[in-house]
């Protein structure tokens, strides 16, 4: 139960920093921009805090000698790339569909691809069974998701293959959880995971920023409400929280827990920070109760091995 909660909370989390990096993006015009100021802001922040971290320079030790004797592949300190798959997926298609068909893309991508991640003992749980409770959630949470943004879904028009790019960023961020929570466990340290998450990620963020700088320029003016540039933080909080409880909920719940965090804290900052004036309506209250309901049921499930 402390899993799932420590999960809900870093959804809100991750709502809270779409906030700022949606406002940042829409002042700066450069979407991409203001996911790197966000990782690399982050990266920043654990690279001037690892002089006085020595359980975080402990891991990293630990994490190196992990990949050295085998224990870890390399392949699993590339977390940060699903985070980074997913900001790039929201700038390229998010202005084209609305966020309500990229959050459904999204979901939808991360609850399918946390189902077979799971079955794949891709996580440090390792392998889990598709038990009825865990694929009813799963469905749920899909169902819950798609009835309370139903309202945005007509805004695609004829550009609905874009869905892929949201699918693929959800389905990469099931990935992420998975192979951060073995760097977690190798290393010791949940803060040694979200530092190889963020160096890994802003490297690549920046390789895209770079390319969109040749096609399409650079931003108009940078904004002076020091909020907006708190996003690297946010994520760090959110980052640290999942590669902590995962060994505990499995990728499966973890996402499903971290989605009705987001729809719990999406809800709650439209009725108190509106960006339009607009409040949630009742499909929006209704599909966050069902989301509720459906990590129930997932947890229900348990942590049965195949």
């Amino acid at each position: 139960m402390a899993g799932v909660v420590l999960a809900l909370l870093s959804g809100l989390a991750m709502a809270t920093q779409g906030r700022i990096n949606g406002q940042l993006g829409t002042e700066l015009r450069d979407s991409m921009l203001a996911a790197v100021i966000s990782f690399g802001g982050g990266l920043v922040l654990l690279l001037l805090a690892l002089p006085v971290a020595p359980k975080t320079r402990a891991g990293l030790r630990r994490l190196a000698d992990a990949v050295r004797a085998g224990r870890l592949r390399p392949w699993h300190c590339l977390g940060g790339l699903g985070g980074a798959t997913f900001v790039a997926g929201q700038s390229v298609t998010v202005s084209v569909l609305g966020v309500a068909m990229f959050t459904v893309g999204v979901v939808a991508g991360q609850t399918v691809s946390s189902l077979f991640v799971d079955r794949a003992g891709l996580g440090p749980a390792g392998p889990q069974a598709l038990t009825w409770p865990r694929v009813l959630g799963a469905v749920l949470t899909l169902g819950a998701v798609a009835g309370s943004l139903s309202g945005g879904l007509g805004q695609g028009g004829g550009s609905l293959w874009l869905l892929v790019l949201p699918l693929a960023g959800g389905a990469a961020v099931a990935v992420q959880q998975a192979i951060n929570g073995r760097v977690n466990a190798a290393s010791g340290s949940a803060m040694t995971a979200t530092l190889v998450n963020f160096a890994v990620g802003t490297t690549a963020l920046v390789a895209g920023w770079l390319v969109s700088l040749i096609v399409r320029g650079g931003p108009v003016g940078f904004p002076g409400n020091p909020v907006l540039y708190l996003g690297g933080v946010v994520g760090i909080v959110f980052i640290a929280l999942a590669s902590f409880v995962v060994r505990w909920t499995g990728v499966l719940l973890l996402g499903l827990s971290a989605i009705a965090g987001q729809l719990v804290g999406s809800v709650l900052l439209d009725l108190f920070l509106p960006t339009h004036g607009g409040h949630p309506g009742a499909a929006t209250l209704i599909g966050t109760g069902v989301a509720l309901v459906a990590v129930v049921l997932a947890g229900a499930g348990g942590r049965r091995r195949a």
